[in-house]
């Protein structure tokens, strides 16, 4: 290489290098402005608009945006949300800060002036109203009005009129007001057309069906509500199961599911009940301890009814606790507290039952 063209190489660095400089230079003075941008534009003023009873501060202050603030675009995100949350607004818009200015636009929900159920025959207005959310002079949204109309759904469900339909509408009135109207199609009750047992093995399908409250259908039945079907009634008849096991030894008794399902015609309900009878205890041991001063165990003996031997009653013990109660109180000790504790114990052999200890 000669030296001419060194020496240009050398003129090529030194450009090179003052124009890396004054682009890092560049770079340097962008920095703060790039920060600046990123922290948002700053707010000289708000202009609301749309609004009809609702005060522009009202607005404001669930907005959280004051004149002098930085907004960007994840604050006004916000704001919208807060404002949507509030269920005044039908609609909201927030327009980037322009010229200081930041511009919101909202609708307004209407006010509900008058609520009414029609069609409704079997439910009466006075035992759906506090059901529903809206209310009157409140302000409307179709998102509640809809969450109200499942909630009287509900009621019809639970009074066995599964082909119920409720559906909200709105009568358009000055002022921007409302009246909210619900319009019931009440529908046909449904009957439970079947009532079946699985795991049972002690107890027949026809001796468990007179345990329960949910009967079946049947023509004769025309004046009765029980053969309807009723979700909070099936949550009582597995109780009612609970209890007749119980009574007989069965201490291990579990109702494993409770099903209903819907016939494919609609007709009627096919309910199943899965239970776990578990094996039948005896009573073994019945001992009482007295844990209060001045009360001697033994001055209750003769109110145990339950004995060795005998099969174990769960109602047996629960009147057993009553009745000691009832004595403690009338002999001056109240609020006595009986716990009894039932020790279960398997069997001594193949032809013994297992046994239940009991302490009082």
């Amino acid at each position: 290489m000669n030296w001419s063209a060194t020496a240009r190489l050398g003129r090529l660095a030194v450009v090179l290098a003052g124009l890396f400089g004054a682009v890092a230079a560049f770079s340097a003075t962008l920095a703060p402005s790039q920060a600046l941008a990123q922290s948002g534009s700053a707010v000289r003023r708000i202009d609301i608009s749309g609004t009809q009873r609702i005060e522009r501060e009202t607005i404001l202050s669930y907005m959280r945006i004051d004149v002098g603030d930085r907004v960007d675009a994840g604050v006004i995100n916000q704001a919208v949300k807060r404002l949507f949350a509030t269920g005044l607004f039908q609609d909201v818009r927030i327009t980037p800060v322009s010229g200081g200015v930041l511009r919101v636009a909202v609708t307004e929900n209407p006010i509900i002036n008058e609520i009414s159920f029609e069609g409704n025959e079997k439910i009466k207005d006075e035992t759906i109203r506090p059901q529903i959310r809206s209310r009157s002079r409140g302000a409307f949204t179709r998102a509640r009005a809809e969450a109200d109309a499942l909630a009287i759904l509900e009621l019809y469900r639970a009074s066995g009129r599964f082909s119920a339909t409720v559906e909200p509408k709105i009568i358009r009135r000055d002022n921007n007001r409302v009246d909210l109207v619900f319009e019931i199609s009440e529908g046909e009750s449904v009957g439970v057309n079947a009532i079946n047992f699985v795991g049972n093995n002690e107890y027949s399908d026809r001796r468990l069906r007179r345990v329960v409250q949910t009967s079946e259908s049947a023509w004769w039945k025309f004046l009765a509500t029980s053969d309807n079907y009723n979700p909070d009634r099936l949550e009582y008849d597995k109780e009612l199961l609970r209890r007749f096991y119980f009574s007989r030894g069965y201490a291990d008794f579990e109702v494993l599911s409770a099903t209903a399902e819907l016939s494919p015609e609609r007709g009627g309900f096919f309910i199943t009940f899965t239970i776990a009878e578990g094996p039948q205890y005896d009573t073994g041991e019945v001992v009482l301890v007295s844990n209060v001063a001045g009360v001697k165990a033994d001055q209750f003996d003769d109110l145990v009814e339950t004995d060795p031997g005998d099969t174990y009653d769960a109602d047996l013990v629960e009147r057993t606790v009553r009745k000691i109660q009832d004595r403690a109180s009338a002999e001056g000790v109240n609020f006595i507290d009986v716990r009894p504790d039932a020790r279960k114990n398997p069997a001594s052999g193949p032809d013994s039952a297992p046994t239940i200890d009991l302490v009082y």
